[in-house]
């Protein structure tokens, strides 16, 4: 994703996963054009806001309660015409937590009434064999 036209931000709380993710990447050759940040999505506001957000299942990590705080994050960290990218999983009847299931509604209850609009949803073509069926990819465009 990082390249000369687009500077990508990660995001993580975890000291362990950006460490990972420095050790993984740190060497790379686009490593210039990327940064990793420990910061809480839910209280981080940067100095510029961003064109793109891809969620990789972050939204079913946390508990269902606190999904109306990540929809208000999400509208605030994005530019108006902003999009948002989120990887849906899991897709199924799967009880407890985490990763607390999710159906389509889960999103567009929180992110409609913010004033995002479905752009596609399709499946994952890139999903990893035992998440096959289970995972929707989904462009949300920011509409107001």
């Amino acid at each position: 994703m990082a390249s000369p036209e687009r500077f990508v931000v990660g995001l993580d709380i975890s000291d362990k996963a950006l460490k990972k993710a420095n050790e993984t990447y740190g060497s790379s050759p686009k490593a210039e054009y990327f940064s990793f940040v420990k910061e809480d999505v839910f209280t981080w506001r940067p100095n510029e806001l961003f064109d793109l957000i891809f969620d990789y299942v972050f939204f079913c990590a946390i508990e269902p309660e606190r999904r109306p705080a990540w929809g208000k994050s999400m509208h605030e960290l994005l530019k108006p015409d902003g999009e948002l990218i989120t990887l849906m999983y899991p897709m199924t009847d799967h009880e407890g937590g985490a990763p607390y299931k999710v159906a389509l509604s889960s999103y567009e209850d929180v992110l409609v009434p913010l004033g995002f609009k479905a752009v596609s949803i399709e499946e994952n073509p890139d999903s990893i064999p035992t998440r096959k069926g289970k995972e929707k990819l989904a462009r949300w465009k920011k509409i107001n």
